[in-house]
């Protein structure tokens, strides 16, 4: 059963999104941030983009929602949008999360993707939730950007994560090395983002710790991904930065303290900001 709080922010993410096409994004609750110019030392803005074109998880309206009062609690305002003419306002964020977004391609016109680009590689930061990463060979660039897409996944269950040693002082995964266990639903990418320029891989899996393939797609062509499976990494390509991370596929895999965290600190990372607006842990 949701808690009110739940059923509260789900349609409050519901109400944001109908508004999403008017003149203006608003999806505030916190203090002031209304004079359209992001703080360059406060992580204080960030769009949520979750508009798919191909499978749509149906969890995405309460990931928004999720991702909004997470927001909130750091003082920051998170606006959700699924219209992508919403792009033409992207110089009033510091970051764009895309929430499981499948086949960005066919999501974004032309002229839409190159707004993407273009804010992007001026320094922007992209962060990828789940299948944001998946099916998206429709646009080049983005499938460049990632550096892999789907092959399979598993059910939800806890395995072992990996922290990279030479990643393990990264503020959204500091404190969790060497390793731990976590529960989530895994994917199995085509191939190894680890060695791409640029990326740096924050976390990977122990497949010996879970079964990574499904029964749905072991007769389907599933495969693991074998002792390199990474998780999440981080980016810095074209001038822009990139973090991506494969929880996500519902709340209950990113609402914990590791999460709260990993979440965060990553968008912090991404856009280079030094601190957060509100520390949610005092009053």
């Amino acid at each position: 059963m949701f808690s009110k709080s739940r059923i509260v922010g789900a349609l409050f993410a519901g109400l944001l999104l109908f508004g999403s096409t008017n003149s203006r994004l608003n999806a505030h609750d916190g203090d002031d941030h209304s004079d359209g110019k992001p703080n360059k030392d406060e992580l204080t803005r960030v769009l949520i983009f979750s508009k798919t074109a191909w499978y749509r998880h149906p969890a995405i309206p309460e990931l928004n929602s999720f991702l909004v009062q997470l927001g909130g609690k750091y003082g920051a305002q998170f606006d959700v949008s699924e219209s992508p003419e919403d792009f033409s306002r992207l110089h009033l964020y510091q970051a764009v999360i895309f929430n499981s977004t499948t086949d960005i391609g066919n999501s974004l016109n032309e002229k839409q993707r190159k707004q993407l680009k273009d804010w992007y590689q001026a320094g922007g930061g992209i962060m990828a939730l789940h299948a944001a990463a998946v099916h998206h060979n429709t646009w080049p660039w983005w499938t460049k950007l990632v550096g892999c897409d789907f092959n399979s996944d598993s059910d939800f269950v806890k395995a072992k994560l990996i922290v990279d040693p030479e990643n393990k002082d990264h503020p959204s995964v500091k404190g969790y090395g060497p390793e731990f266990y976590y529960t989530a639903d895994w994917t199995n990418h085509d191939k190894s983002v680890t060695g791409l320029p640029g990326v740096k891989v924050l976390l990977r899996i122990d497949e010996t710790s879970y079964d990574p393939v499904r029964d749905y797609f072991k007769t389907r062509g599933g495969k693991p991904m074998g002792k390199d499976h990474p998780v999440s990494w981080i980016r810095e390509y074209e001038g822009g930065r990139f973090f991506y991370t494969e929880l996500g596929h519902e709340v209950k895999s990113l609402a914990t303290k590791f999460g709260h965290q990993h979440l965060m600190e990553g968008l912090r990372w991404i856009t280079k900001t030094k601190r957060f607006h509100r520390d949610p842990r005092k009053k």
